[in-house]
C-alpha cells in the first residue's frame, strides 16, 4: 500500500543555493518542508516540470503544503497555468499559496522604481509572474543574489573588464540569501494574494564604488590598481569629487515596503573591506 507523503508547511519546487539559506531557517523555525531536485538527491524528491505536458504523475509524488515555493523560472503564461492546475488537481483537498521568486531585471527604465512602476510585460518570466497573480499567488522578485558561493567581488572583473565597460555602470543592486531566506518566511506568514514585491537590501550600489574597492576580485586581486585608476581617471573625466556618486538618473529600486510588511528589515549589506 503507498501512504501519501505528509504535509508540510512549505514545499520548495527547486533547491540548488537558495535551499543552502532557506532550509537552515525552516529548521530553525521549525517549519515543515520538502525540496525537490531534478535528481532526487539526498534529502530531495525527484521532480522535472515539463510545461508543455499535461500528465500529472510527477505531481502525485509531492507532498501536500501550505505554501508551494516556485525556486525555478517560468516562462509564459501557459507555464505556470500548467504548474498551479497539475499541483492542484493532484491534491484536492489542500489549498496552497503559491510563491514565485522572480528578477528585479524586468524592471528596466532609468529612475525611481517601486513594485508599482511599469516593467516590461513582454518579458517571458514577467508573463508567467503576471499569470500566477492572475490565479491569487504572489511573486518575491529579488535583486542580485549573493552570498555563500556567490561572491560580488567575483562580479566586478566579469562586468567591468575595460575602463569603457566601467564608464557605463551605474548602480548595483543586492540581497543577501539570508535575507532572501528571511523575505520568503515573511511572505509565508503574511501572504498577500496577487501582489508582487521587489527585494533588495533597501541599498543603492555604485560600481564605480564597487570596482575601485575590489578591482577584479578573488584571484585577480593584482588587477585592482589598473582598476583603481580608471576608476580615479573617469572621476576627473567627469567633475566627479567623490564615491559613490550621486545617481539620481539611474534605476533606484524601492523596496522599503516590502521589509515594512515583513515586520523586519534586511540585515546584511555588502562588505567592502578586504
Amino acid at each position: 500500500m503507498t501512504t501519501d507523503p505528509p504535509h508540510v508547511d512549505i514545499l520548495l519546487l527547486g533547491s540548488g543555493w537558495t535551499s543552502t539559506f532557506l532550509t537552515p531557517l525552516l529548521t530553525q523555525l521549525s517549519l515543515t518542508h520538502a525540496l525537490t531536485s531534478r535528481s532526487g538527491s539526498p534529502s530531495t524528491i525527484p521532480f522535472t516540470f515539463d510545461p508543455t505536458s499535461t500528465d500529472p504523475t510527477p505531481f502525485t509524488h509531492l507532498p501536500p503544503a501550505t505554501t508551494v515555493l516556485i525556486i525555478f523560472p517560468l516562462r509564459g503564461a501557459e507555464a505556470t497555468k500548467a504548474l498551479v492546475s497539475l499541483y492542484t488537481q493532484t491534491h484536492p483537498n489542500t489549498p496552497a499559496n503559491f510563491i514565485q521568486l522572480g528578477s528585479t531585471g524586468i524592471w528596466t527604465a532609468p529612475g525611481r522604481t517601486t513594485r508599482h512602476s511599469p516593467y516590461d510585460t513582454t518579458n517571458a518570466r514577467a508573463v508567467a509572474e503576471d499569470a500566477l497573480l492572475a490565479l491569487g499567488g504572489a511573486v518575491l522578485n529579488l535583486a542580485g543574489l549573493w552570498g555563500g558561493e556567490r561572491d560580488p567581488r567575483n562580479w566586478v572583473d566579469r562586468v567591468a573588464a575595460t575602463k569603457e565597460a566601467l564608464r557605463g555602470k551605474e548602480s548595483l543592486h543586492v540581497v543577501h540569501g539570508a535575507d532572501m531566506a528571511w523575505a520568503v518566511v515573511s511572505l509565508m506568514r503574511r501572504f498577500t494574494p496577487g501582489e508582487r514585491w521587489i527585494v533588495s537590501d533597501m541599498r543603492v550600489y555604485d560600481w564605480w564604488d564597487l570596482a575601485s574597492a575590489w578591482g577584479a576580485g578573488g584571484a585577480g586581486r593584482e588587477k585592482k590598481g589598473e582598476q583603481m585608476e580608471w576608476v580615479l581617471e573617469m572621476m576627473e573625466e567627469g567633475g566627479v569629487g567623490a564615491l559613490p556618486r550621486g545617481g539620481e538618473g539611474w534605476r533606484r529600486l524601492e523596496c522599503a515596503d516590502f521589509w515594512r510588511m515583513a515586520g523586519r528589515g534586511p540585515l546584511i549589506r555588502l562588505d567592502f573591506s578586504g
